[in-house]
């Protein structure tokens, strides 16, 4: 793995000013999210294993908590998945282009990109708001099921944002192309 794809390292931004400020932001928060999240599902599922077997009891909302949980991570991951370039991607024509065309097709697919997801996320609040005129709550916690769903509109526009950071990112750099702010095109070599 390159210095330009290290995931370990603490948040960065190579934008400048206030898109900088926010990029570090939301990388800083993207990584608590998923740390958090990941952690609290282990902890949950090995509690909920060691009362089944120790104490012949389930914890009743296990099922429930884990579930909040995985639309969190996903929808917490895309987002991150985009500041980092890790996303699939379809790079034959992509890869023929020169320098200078793959930049213009890559801000083509960041801002195409960011649109959809800002779109999603509009749709999305929409469905939540139907899931809250319904009125279901989880059975055993009791909570409104809307209130799951309340981290697919803020994925989405975390990840919307993403994309047209990097498609500014590749707009105001000449250097080289970017598949995120921070993660150059290129393949690694070793």
């Amino acid at each position: 793995m390159s210095a330009d794809t290290d995931i370990s390292s603490k948040p960065v931004s190579a934008l400048p000013g206030p898109l900088g400020y926010l990029d570090r932001w939301l990388g800083r928060a993207e990584a608590f999210i998923l740390g958090a999240g990941v952690l609290l599902m282990a902890l949950n599922t090995v509690a909920n294993v060691v009362g089944r077997f120790v104490f012949q009891h389930s914890f009743f909302f296990t099922e429930e908590v884990n579930r909040i949980l995985i639309v969190m991570i996903t929808f917490a991951g895309i987002g991150y998945a985009a500041r980092h370039g890790r996303h699939i991607r379809m790079s034959a024509l992509f890869d023929v282009l020169p320098a200078g065309g793959r930049r213009w097709l890559m801000m083509l697919i960041a801002l195409v990109t960011s649109l959809v997801m800002f779109a999603l996320a509009f749709f999305s609040i929409r469905y939540i708001g139907s899931v809250a005129s319904s009125g279901r709550v989880l059975s055993s916690l009791q909570v409104p099921v809307w209130w799951i769903f309340l981290w697919v509109p803020v994925g989405l526009s975390v990840t919307g944002v993403q994309y047209l950071l990097t498609a500014l990112k590749n707009l105001v750099s000449s250097d080289a192309v970017y598949l995120s702010t921070e993660v150059r095109d290129g393949y690694d070599r070793n």
